[in-house]
């Protein structure tokens, strides 16, 4: 029976130590006992989480802003990695000029890109790669944070299920598997949300096999669905920052097999990466044990009824009043005194949370919202367009009484 192997990593940002090894090509130092692994494999693919860059161009942004120079695409090139995923929230870091640099760079050094183009259209298409007689067809997509592609602007793919549907039927027939990337998930946190759990399954109803979500920085857990395979969370593949908990410095590769009848089954192959030394490298043996064994838990627990939802409420009960904190706006002080009392939340009046939740949960308000939020940063950045422009100077400065915004409320 034909069979070809696929290897599938997860979030590579070449930082601190790893970032000289990367530039010299130095595969072996990169990936160590993992090389062979990559260089077994028919296909490989990772995360770039990252864009490759002539000259830092950084934008406005909440988080990290993160990249690496062009010539540490020799460290990619010499690794035997062939595809690298782009949808992610930091590959728009450094603007259109860093998007389009990365897509130069990995074409002239010939690693096919998906997942991230000049506009919504290029980056949503399927990338699909010829491997023996099979048709591999790549597809990665991105929660919408500060990196997401428009009609006429570069970025990453959306997480987005119309868009979604519409891109499958697009290239029906074009592949015989599919394999998506998702850059989902709450970070540091090893089980799927319930919406990122049926965002998932829903991925794979429509005809994706196995759906691969990254972006927690830590392993997280996975089932079968249907017809395919869901994989919540690998954890960093390469990410050195120095002083992080045991769970950043985990994670694992998905060695998959895909035989000529199109069956398949898929292997978990755990590692350590930047820890007292530079690179990724095979966990040792009882840690190993441990890991497979941790991941086999949460797998079977994500399975019960009711335990993906109970988690999830349990999490988002722990950090209550930072994120009350985080969306009234408060500064570091402010959050540090509301932290464990949440004494500073409750100074506000209960109007104000009424309309903060019907923005949120309505779609016609929270697409208004963004769009008034987006005219705010066209503002700042000396890039309004003609529709948040047309307002006069003194409708803009209008001050906002609490009675309005009681009234408001009540309409919203």
């Amino acid at each position: 029976m034909a069979q070809i192997k696929v290897i599938i990593g997860g979030d590579v940002c070449p930082t601190e130590r790893d970032q000289s090894l990367f530039k010299e090509g130095n595969a072996l130092g990169i990936f160590n006992d993992l090389l062979e692994e990559f260089s077994a494999a028919d296909l490989a693919v990772v995360n770039l989480e990252f864009p490759l860059i002539g000259e830092p161009s950084p934008i406005r942004k909440t988080g990290p802003v993160l990249a690496a120079p062009g010539d540490c695409v020799k460290g990619l090139v010499n690794s035997h990695i062939k595809c690298v995923g782009l949808a992610n929230n930091h590959v728009l870091d450094h603007g259109a000029k860093g998007v389009e640099n990365t897509l130069r760079v990995c074409s002239e050094a010939g690693i096919l890109t998906f997942g991230a183009g000049r506009n919504r259209d290029e980056a949503g298409r399927i990338r699909v790669v010829k491997v023996g007689n099979f048709r591999i067809g790549l597809l990665a997509m991105a929660e919408q944070e500060w990196s997401i592609a428009t009609e006429h602007t570069p970025g990453a793919n959306p997480v987005d299920p119309i868009h979604l549907v519409r891109t499958m039927q697009r290239f029906r027939g074009a592949y015989d598997f599919l394999i998506v990337l998702l850059h989902s998930g709450l970070e540091h946190y090893p089980f799927p949300t319930p919406g990122q759990m049926e965002m998932s399954r829903f991925m794979i109803e429509q005809g994706a096999r196995m759906v691969i979500c990254q972006h927690s920085h830590c392993a997280g857990c996975y089932e079968a669905y249907q017809n395919g395979h869901i994989i919540y969370g690998q954890g960093n593949l390469l990410f050195d920052s120095p002083g992080r908990d045991q769970s950043w410095h985990e994670g694992f590769l998905v060695r998959l097999v895909i035989n000529d009848d199109l069956s398949f089954e898929w292997q978990p192959i755990p590692y350590v990466q930047s820890e007292a030394e530079a690179g990724a490298r095979r966990m040792p043996h009882e840690r190993e044990r441990t890991f497979l064994n941790m991941l086999s838990e949460r797998s079977l627990a994500i399975q019960e009824p009711g335990r993906v939802k109970a988690e999830w409420e349990k999490y988002c009960a722990e950090r209550h009043h930072y994120f009350m904190s985080c969306m009234l706006g408060h500064n570091r002080l402010l959050r540090r005194l509301n932290r464990d009392s949440g004494a500073v939340v409750r100074m506000y009046p209960e109007e104000r949370f009424m309309m903060l939740t019907n923005i949120l949960r309505c779609d016609v308000h929270r697409e208004t919202a963004l769009t008034v939020l987006r005219h705010h940063f066209d503002r700042m950045n000396g890039t309004a367009n003609s529709i948040s422009s047309a307002r006069s100077p003194e409708a803009r400065e209008v001050p906002v009484r609490r009675n309005q915004e009681a009234s408001a409320a009540s309409r919203i």
